[in-house]
């Protein structure tokens, strides 16, 4: 089953059915989110509309952690701590803009969208301990 945004299957102001008067547009079109998972970098290259093209991050082990005064460091992830975004998507260990991960220099919030742009960027939360 594909995804759909078009506003064909939507009543009408008094709650009666409307009628499609034509069939779906390739533009309506929509995709399966990527769902970017922590293990070795995967990618990939989906042509979008305009012939430009998204990247796609499927996995991925490093982030590009800022430390807030200009600073950035290549840090490795350990593990998804939280995720705001959905307690499934924290269960799942999904990494999506706005999730806490853990890595090697301390918790890092990921401020970069990895199903759109195709980079791991972060903010340094909290440096660890040793």
């Amino acid at each position: 089953m594909s995804v759909y945004h078009g506003d064909l299957h939507k009543r009408k102001r008094t709650g009666g059915k409307r009628h499609p008067y034509r069939s779906k547009r390739k533009f309506e079109m929509g995709r399966l989110p990527t769902n970017t998972l922590l293990g070795e970098r995967v990618i990939k290259k989906v042509r979008v509309r305009g012939g430009n093209y998204k990247i796609r991050i499927v996995s991925d082990r490093w982030v590009n952690a800022s430390d807030g005064k200009g600073e950035v460091v290549r840090a490795e992830i350990l593990r998804v701590e939280d995720n705001p975004a959905s307690i499934h998507l924290k269960r799942q260990g999904i990494i999506t803009k706005g999730s806490i991960v853990v890595t090697n220099i301390g918790r890092v919030r990921i401020t970069s969208r990895p199903g759109q742009n195709g980079v791991l960027n972060g903010i340094l939360l909290e440096p660890s301990k040793s």
